[in-house]
C-alpha cells in the first residue's frame, strides 16, 4: 500500500470509528447540528490532506475531534451574528480544548436519545441518529428505510428543525422518561449493526459500534430485558458474521462451517439473553435472541429446532407484525411443517404486494421450489432475486445457485 493509500485507509478508518464521537462532542458544546456536521467533514478533510504530511497522529479521534472544534470558532467568529451563535461561540472559546478532545464516555449515547426523543416522528428518529452518530450517507439510509432518498433527505431536515424549534435538551433522559424511549434506541442500535453486519461494504466498525452502544445501554438500564435481548442478539450474530461470506460469495446458515463460530460470543449472547428472560417481561428483541440461539445451539443445520423457531416467529409476528417476519416465518414452517406449507405462506404474501422488489422473496419461494425438485420454477425465481440482489455476495450465491440447477 503506498502512501496515499495508507493515509486514505487510516481516514476511512478513523472516520467508522470517530464520526459519531466528534459530531456528537460539537453538539454537546454548540448545540448547533448542522455546524457539527460541517465541521466534522471538514476535519476529515484535514486529515487527509496533513496526515499523509505529518504521520497519522497517536489519537486519532482527539485530533480530529480538536480541528473540527477550531473549524466551528473560525466559522462562528466570521459569522457571530445572532445570539444564538454568539453564545455557541463563547462556550467554544471557554470550554477546555483536551477535554473536548477526549469526550465524555456516553456521549455518543446522549445523542441517541436525542435524537429520539418522543416529539419527533419514530422513523426521524432512527434516520437522525444514523446520521449524526454513524454517519450514514442520505442514500443509505433510505436504503435501510426502502424509501427513497429525497424523501429522506426531507425527513432528516423536519427532524432538526424540530429539536430547534421544540428546544429538545441534549441529554440523557431521567429514569422516569428512558422506557418511553427505548423502542427507538433499540431500533437505532440495531440498524447500525446490521448496517455493519456485511463485510461486503467496508463499514465493518459499525457492527462493533452497535455492539458497544448496546453493552452501554444495558449498563444504562439494567433492569430493562429488551435492551439484554438486543445486545444477546447482536452477539449470536455476530459470532457467525465472520462464515457469512466466502470468497466474496454469500454462505447460507445451513453451509456455514459451525467449527468455525465464536464460540465466546455465543457463551456471552446465550447468558445475556437468560439474564434478560429472568425478569419476565419479553419483547420482540429477545424473542429474536431466542431464534438466533436455536441456531446457535444446534451442532450443525439438521438437529436445527424448527418448530421451536416457528413458534418463535408466530410469537414475534404477534408482537411486531412485518412481512419480512411473515416471510421468516415461512421458511421456518416450511423446514418444521414441510416444504407446501411453507410455500402456501410465501404465495400469500406474494399476492399482498407488501415485498415487491425485496429480492429475498423470489429467492426464498426459488430455495423452496428447488427443495421439492421443480427445477423451472425455482431457475426462474432465482433469475429474478439475482436482478434485485442488493450485494455481489448475494448475486454470486444466486449465480451459483442457478448454475447447480
Amino acid at each position: 500500500m503506498n502512501a496515499p493509500e495508507a493515509v486514505r485507509a487510516a481516514v476511512d478508518a478513523a472516520f467508522r470509528d470517530e464520526w459519531g464521537q466528534v459530531v456528537a462532542t460539537l453538539i454537546g458544546l454548540t448545540g448547533n447540528w448542522d455546524l457539527a456536521e460541517d465541521c466534522a467533514q471538514d476535519a476529515f478533510a484535514a486529515a487527509l490532506a496533513t496526515w499523509g504530511r505529518d504521520g497519522v497522529p497517536a489519537r486519532p479521534g482527539a485530533w480530529l475531534t480538536t480541528t473540527a472544534r477550531h473549524r466551528a470558532t473560525d466559522r462562528l467568529r466570521r459569522d457571530a451574528t445572532g445570539a444564538a451563535k454568539v453564545r455557541q461561540l463563547a462556550v467554544l472559546e471557554r470550554a477546555p480544548i483536551e477535554s473536548s478532545a477526549e469526550g465524555i464516555p456516553d456521549e455518543r449515547l446522549r445523542l441517541i436519545f436525542t435524537c429520539c426523543h418522543p416529539a419527533l416522528p419514530f422513523p426521524a428518529r432512527v434516520a437522525l441518529t444514523l446520521r449524526t452518530l454513524a454517519g450514514l450517507s442520505t442514500a443509505e439510509i433510505a436504503k435501510a428505510f426502502l424509501t427513497a432518498e429525497p424523501t429522506m433527505a426531507q425527513r432528516l431536515v423536519r427532524a432538526k428543525r424540530k429539536i430547534v424549534e421544540a428546544g429538545i435538551p441534549y441529554r440523557v433522559p431521567p429514569a422516569e422518561l428512558l422506557p418511553q424511549r427505548l423502542a427507538a434506541v433499540l431500533a437505532v442500535l440495531y440498524l447500525i449493526f446490521n448496517e455493519g453486519y456485511d463485510e461486503e461494504d467496508g463499514r465493518r466498525a459499525l457492527a462493533a459500534e452497535g455492539i458497544h452502544l448496546a453493552r452501554t445501554l444495558v449498563r444504562l438500564m439494567p433492569g430493562e430485558p429488551e435492551a439484554r435481548g438486543l445486545l444477546a442478539l447482536m452477539l449470536l450474530l455476530e459470532a457467525r458474521r465472520a462464515n457469512r461470506i466466502d470468497d466474496g460469495v454469500l454462505v447460507p446458515l445451513e453451509d456455514q462451517d459451525r467449527s468455525r463460530w465464536d464460540r465466546a460470543l455465543i457463551a456471552e449472547g446465550l447468558a445475556t439473553l437468560d439474564e434478560a428472560l429472568a425478569v419476565r417481561r419479553c419483547g420482540p428483541y429477545q424473542v429474536q435472541a431466542a431464534i438466533a440461539a436455536c441456531h446457535a445451539t444446534a451442532p450443525d443445520a439438521a438437529a436445527t429446532d424448527w418448530p421451536q423457531i416457528a413458534a418463535l416467529y408466530a410469537e414475534l409476528t404477534r408482537m411486531a407484525p412485518s412481512p419480512v417476519v411473515e416471510l421468516n416465518r415461512a421458511v421456518a414452517v416450511a423446514m418444521a411443517d414441510g416444504i407446501p406449507a411453507g410455500l402456501a405462506l410465501v404465495d400469500e404474501l406474494a399476492e399482498s404486494g407488501e415485498l415487491d422488489g425485496y429480492y429475498l422473496l423470489p429467492a426464498t419461494r426459488a430455495d423452496l421450489l428447488r427443495r421439492t425438485g421443480r427445477v423451472a420454477e425455482a431457475a426462474t425465481f432465482y433469475e429474478e432475486a439475482l436482478r434485485l440482489a442488493p450485494t455481489e455476495a448475494e448475486r454470486r450465491y444466486l449465480e451459483g445457485r442457478l448454475s447447480e440447477l
